[in-house]
């Protein structure tokens, strides 16, 4: 290709007279979804393609995607994008904390407890640092007030003993 040999333009979804407008909205981060381009009648289904991907990547059925939308992308419900999704909210996390620590006072008598891996409130609470905070069952019982005005399909303790939080507070 010669220096002045531009690539030929993309001409897949919108046509060539639209590539300016294609070039505006990736710039401007307001890119198409499947879910705007099925509305406007450039595709035929509004599924998530990263979802489809995942799914078809672990011989799953491809029935019943969830709509390609921008909020559906950056959450941890894209099947395609969460683990980047969580990795980018654990990172942010970990930065908060850091912060705040970083800021705090010398008299201040909280403490952060980073968790360095994945551990859920069970796991934690037979820990020995974590027994010293509370018992286990006055921590359930307390986690029941809040369970219950949260709509859960398991049980609400099984629900509460089974997350997995990213760091804890304690004073």
């Amino acid at each position: 290709m010669g220096a002045n040999h531009r690539a030929p333009c993309s001409v897949s979804i919108f046509g060539r007279k639209y590539a300016n407008r294609r070039l505006g909205m990736a710039v401007a981060g307001n890119t198409p979804t499947a879910s705007l381009l099925t509305k406007i009648g450039k595709m035929l289904s509004a599924g998530c393609l990263l979802c489809r991907i995942a799914r078809e990547a672990r011989g799953e059925s491809t029935d019943g995607l969830a709509f390609e939308t921008h909020s559906h992308i950056s959450s941890a419900g894209c099947e395609g994008m969460a683990t980047t999704v969580s990795a980018a909210h654990h990172s942010i996390w970990r930065h908060l904390c850091n912060s705040m620590h970083a800021a705090q006072k010398p008299k201040s008598k909280l403490k952060f407890l980073m968790l360095e891996k994945c551990s859920n409130m069970s796991a934690l609470w037979r820990r020995e640092e974590f027994l010293r905070i509370c018992r286990k069952e006055e921590l359930g019982e307390k986690a029941k007030d809040i369970e219950v005005t949260i709509l859960v399909e398991k049980s609400q303790e099984a629900h509460f003993w089974g997350k997995r939080p990213d760091g804890v507070a304690t004073t």
